[in-house]
């Protein structure tokens, strides 16, 4: 079997109601819960709800959770972390507490290997299983062996009850399950610590799959963040001189990465706008979602029923071509890192089935995006390293990391650049290991202070991800060679001329600002020198050397003058017999001559010492 080619009413009047009096309306103002009508508010939840398609419910919950913007006069009520998120201090302590427990069970004052920081982990939670398959991409912050380690981590947890799973769906649509669903079954497909999914089938019919969130991950999600945070400022102040990794900055970037993946709604846009980017791929498709069925903490979307490529002897035997689904599929990823922009975050083999004669892409709840600038400086990376061609890749890092190179650290850069091009250049395609040679560039950027963002690790993430699917279900597959090939092909003459002209248009219109501008701050300066008003601050390379040298010269003659000095005195005091006297020498003059002799020997030391340390340079 071989897989699909690609192809290019009227409103209804109000009811009527009491009048409310001016006292009453201020009333509810300044004390909510003293609402003078709750019926009628009630009522008029519900018919909003109605006009707007929204569950009742969510209505609700948007009332009272949706605090509007006040102003004062000492500022504006600001909504904290903890209150958003209802932490109190004695469940932090509390959850601190199962922390250290936990910690403390596997030993780590002691020490830990690479299995036992996964099972700790896994023993602490969702927030921490994250953290570990987050941190598996972080080669500048752990050692390789623990990032191979923490790749394996799965985020499988017991099943939820079936009474909570329906308990939520009552919640979040505000009426009964029935009335939504003809059937859910209570055997569920997977269950990990975020979520939980379902088959089931809708009361219209069709064949659906209904992804929902574990009561209250958010909070314990965010509780542990807030711990986190608190031990990084600890951190950030105790050793500022040895962190080498901006802790918090980490800490804020897993709780983005949290808060992405446990708003379900984004995971029902990047379904919809995924399935619009595979109507032009027939061998290609991904579920489709319910949008009116999907709320902040559910997902509904179409059921896929297939064959994992984890299990490479089922396509076989139902006649699919192992090479034929690996090309395309690393061919359609391509598409969607270098042209499109918009790409699956995570294909990992439980994410990728077949199906029909088509590719599924399954839990679009992680994606990334890249600009068109990233893009391209992504291309022309992957051409300087086939190319050798180490300015070129050091040029395409700068702009990758949007800094400018240093013109006494560019040097060092190429240094470093040659040796990972020497490494990785030079061997065929096909033994190319892209883990190992993102680690060595990420390695090298954080060395020479070039701060990646997190969409290009996102992307070594992802291409990693997928070279290991390959790499132990599709081995024939050279992933390297069919995403050169696929620039190649998708850069024609006629494509490269039209992206020149664009590019030096932009240029073009850079250049002219910049010359604008440049000729306003002239004008400026000119005014200033006229005036008498301008300064100028020059700076000599290479002159801190010869500065540092003289600035010791002089302070040895000034130590020698006083030595001199303190010897003079001594001796004029000596020849006056001024008392008290001391070992026959008044002791003032006694003191000149010990302090003098003290001076001298460090003189002597010191020009001993840096002669020493000049010559060994």
């Amino acid at each position: 079997m071989s897989l699909n080619s690609p192809i290019e009413p009227d409103a209804a009047r109000p009811e009527s109601v009491e009048p409310v009096t001016l006292s009453d309306r201020v009333n509810a103002v300044i004390n909510p819960t003293a609402d003078p009508s709750p019926d009628a508010a009630a009522a008029t939840a519900a018919k909003s709800a109605e006009k707007t398609g929204m569950p009742q419910s969510r209505k609700q919950n948007s009332a009272t959770f949706t605090q509007p913007e006040t102003i004062g006069l000492f500022g504006s009520r600001k909504d904290s972390f903890s209150q958003r998120y209802h932490l109190t201090r004695r469940g932090k302590l509390k959850r601190l507490a199962q922390i250290a427990q936990i910690v403390n069970q596997f030993d780590i004052v002691h020490g830990l290997t690479p299995i036992k920081m996964r099972l700790m982990f896994e023993a602490l939670g969702p927030t921490f299983v994250k953290v570990g398959q987050i941190l598996s991409m972080r080669s500048e912050i752990l050692p390789q062996s623990f990032c191979d380690e923490l790749s394996k981590l799965r985020a499988d947890a017991d099943p939820m009850p079936y009474g909570t799973v329906l308990q939520v769906l009552e919640d979040e649509y505000g009426r009964p399950v029935d009335e939504i669903f003809e059937h859910i079954d209570a055997t569920p497909l997977g269950s990990a610590s975020l979520a939980q999914v379902h088959r089931a089938k809708l009361s219209t019919g069709e064949d659906v799959a209904v992804k929902v969130q574990r009561p209250g991950v958010r909070e314990t999600m965010a509780q542990d963040v807030s711990i986190m945070r608190t031990i990084a400022r600890i951190a950030a102040k105790t050793m500022r001189s040895a962190q080498v990794v901006d802790l918090s900055g980490v800490v804020e970037e897993l709780w983005d990465t949290f808060e992405s993946e446990t708003d379900f709604l984004i995971e029902a846009r990047n379904l919809a706008e995924f399935k619009r980017f595979c109507e032009r791929y027939k061998y290609m498709d991904c579920p489709k979602p319910y949008p009116e069925l999907c709320t902040e903490h559910v997902v509904v979307m179409d059921y896929v029923e297939g064959i994992s490529v984890s299990h490479p002897d089922e396509l076989i035997e139902a006649g699919y071509d192992l090479k034929e689904i690996g090309t395309k599929l690393v061919d359609n990823y391509a598409t969607q890192v270098l042209d499109e922009g918009f790409f699956h975050a995570d294909p990992h083999p439980g994410n990728i089935m077949v199906r029909g004669g088509q590719i599924v892409l399954l839990d679009l709840g992680m994606t990334g995006r890249l600009n068109a600038k990233t893009r391209s400086v992504l291309k022309d990376m992957i051409f300087a390293v086939a190319e050798q061609d180490s300015p070129a890749l050091a040029d395409g890092l700068l702009r990758f990391a949007g800094a400018e190179a240093d013109s006494e650290d560019y040097p060092a850069l190429l240094a470093d650049l040659d040796v990972i091009v020497k490494e990785f250049g030079t061997v065929d395609l096909a033994e190319l290991d892209i883990a190992a040679m993102l680690t060595a560039l990420t390695q090298m950027a954080q060395r020479h202070g070039i701060e990646v963002p997190s969409t290009v690790t996102t992307v070594g993430r992802a291409l990693v991800t997928l070279e290991g699917l390959l790499d132990e279900f599709i081995p024939d597959v050279n992933m390297i060679q069919i995403i050169s090939d696929h620039i190649a092909a998708s850069t024609s003459k006629k494509d490269f001329a039209k992206d020149e002209a664009k590019s030096l248009v932009i240029e073009g219109h850079q250049a002219l600002h910049s010359l604008l501008s440049a000729a306003n701050e002239l004008k400026v300066a000119s005014r200033m020198l006229t005036r008498g008003q301008l300064r100028v601050n020059m700076e000599m390379v290479g002159s801190q050397e010869p500065i540092h040298l003289l600035a010791n010269m002089v302070n040895r003659l000034t130590m020698a003058l006083i030595v001199v000095g303190l010897f003079i005195g001594s001796s004029i005091v000596y020849y006056a017999g001024i008392k008290p006297v001391i070992f026959g020498i008044p002791i003032v003059g006694f003191l000149g001559y010990v302090i003098a002799f003290i001076l001298s020997v460090w003189i002597v030391f010191d020009i001993y010492f840096k002669g020493r340390s000049n010559k060994k340079r």
